[in-house]
């Protein structure tokens, strides 16, 4: 076998693979007497079927089979020997690589166009210098949480009186041009009414002051334009019914339920942390702020990671990649969405190329690794976030480690794992490499800043 490797303008790589019949001979050989052993030929005992016959009938296929066997392992093999930095798979040269006659048992030559990452250094020290915003835990980031948290242990209360985003519930008639009540009309019980989501102003205003009992006469259509999907609801009727519906109803209010957030006392404390956890309003604050500290160092880290990349991109410089190879390489991954989805999206994906190369040279040089105890915490930490959205911050460590060890039993959350757990071995390690120009804001300000990338 004879391989070799040319790469002048050092992208652009040409590699040619020549297979001698020894290379193959032995193994299609063994094969071949496999087959022939299990072979049933009619007027010939089991393994008794002449080798000429097998050879006939498998010999070309088995030869195939086996050379796509070795240029699958040489290929890579010589590729990981000499380590070439190839980009995406290796292509069948359009210009050099000519048919192969696999009836004959001479050499198979091969040509493949391999995509070179282009050479450069990235490197970071004290010497660099990049912005690192801490987000300030002001007061009203915590009663903000308060707030949440109040309102995710409220319920709704009866009220005498419409107030706010109060919900009101009543029965429905359709009314005729005189305002009386339409003989075969649409007549709805228990249709639920939220006045603060009525678009229309005169309509919403019409609820103002509304107590249980009181007749009010409003007009769905008016009070949701363009969303006959709302009105169809509120008459738990067919959208189709209400297409072409113009009248008036009238709403005698049933019930007006009031939302009512839960009080600010021990029972809320321990919901959120834990029986005895915190005992009074002033150590409940203490602890959400130490809660929703990590959560803006998060925010903050991942900013940095995005600093960290402009400030690599603008350093390392404009790379040269093998652009019309990768086209290729990428119509060949995409043959689904064909050359317009290549030709939009090539920028952005040559973007995302040049940072992937950039930070796996950051992770080498910083001996950066990523351990199954890495993958465990990183999954624990999504896991706790999802808890989180519902107000669930008090999940017990065992509870966790289940759902973690659950999360990483499938292949599909593996590489994410994998990539969230270098992100954030990549920030922790660069803020104690780089120099970091401190900077303290308010969330107001990062979400700001956040809005400009």
């Amino acid at each position: 076998m004879k391989i070799s490797f040319d790469c002048a303008d050092k992208i652009n790589g040409l590699l040619t693979m020549t297979i001698e019949p020894a290379d193959y001979q032995e193994a299609v050989e063994k094969t071949l007497k496999n087959y022939r052993k299990k072979a049933q030929v009619p007027g010939f005992r089991p393994g008794m079927v002449p080798m000429g016959m097998i050879k006939k009938q498998y010999g070309t296929a088995v030869k195939v089979e086996e050379v796509n066997k070795i240029l699958g392992e040489k290929l890579y093999e010589y590729i990981q020997d000499n380590k070439i930095q190839m980009l995406g798979e290796p292509l069948p040269n359009q210009e050099k690589q000519v048919p192969q006659d696999f009836e004959k048992d001479d050499e198979l030559t091969f040509v493949f166009d391999i995509a070179v990452a282009p050479e450069f250094k990235a490197e970071l020290s004290s010497n660099d210098k990049i912005d690192y915003y801490t987000i300030k835990v002001e007061d009203k980031l915590i009663d903000d949480q308060v707030q949440m948290y109040a309102s995710q242990a409220g319920e709704f209360v009866k009220a005498d009186v419409f107030s706010g985003n109060d919900t009101i519930t009543g029965d429905l008639r359709e009314l005729d041009e005189s305002g009386n009540t339409k003989d075969g009309g649409i007549v709805t019980e228990s249709g639920m009414v939220m006045p603060a989501y009525i678009k229309d102003e005169d309509q919403k205003k019409l609820f103002d002051g509304a107590k249980p009992g009181d007749i009010i006469t409003f007009n769905p259509k008016k009070a949701y334009p363009d969303n006959d999907a709302e009105v169809a609801a509120l008459l738990k009727v067919q959208k189709e019914d209400v297409k072409d519906l113009t009248a008036d109803f009238s709403y005698q209010i049933t019930e007006i339920r009031h939302f009512q957030p839960a009080p600010v006392d021990q029972k809320l404390f321990d919901r959120v942390f834990g029986e005895g956890t915190v005992t009074d309003e002033k150590a409940f604050r203490e602890k959400i702020a130490e809660t929703i500290a990590p959560q803006l160092q998060q925010n903050s880290d991942y900013k940095f990671l995005l600093d960290v990349r402009k400030y690599m991109e603008e350093k390392v410089g404009k790379l040269e990649f093998p652009e019309a190879l990768l086209k290729r390489v990428m119509l060949q991954n995409n043959k689904d969405k064909g050359a317009d989805y290549v030709e939009n999206n090539f920028e952005g994906s040559i973007k995302e190329l040049a940072w992937h190369l950039i930070k796996e040279q950051l992770v080498a040089a910083n001996n950066i690794k990523v351990e199954d105890d890495d993958l465990k915490t990183v999954a624990k930490e999504a896991i706790r976030a999802q808890f989180a959205q519902y107000g669930m911050s008090n999940v017990p460590d065992d509870v966790l480690e289940n759902y973690a060890a659950e999360q990483l039993k499938k292949r599909e959350n593996i590489d994410n794992f994998v990539s969230r757990a270098i992100d954030l071995k990549l920030t922790e390690t660069l803020k104690n490499v780089v120099k970091l120009n401190q900077k303290e804001v308010t969330l107001e300000e990062f979400n700001k800043l956040m809005s400009e990338k």
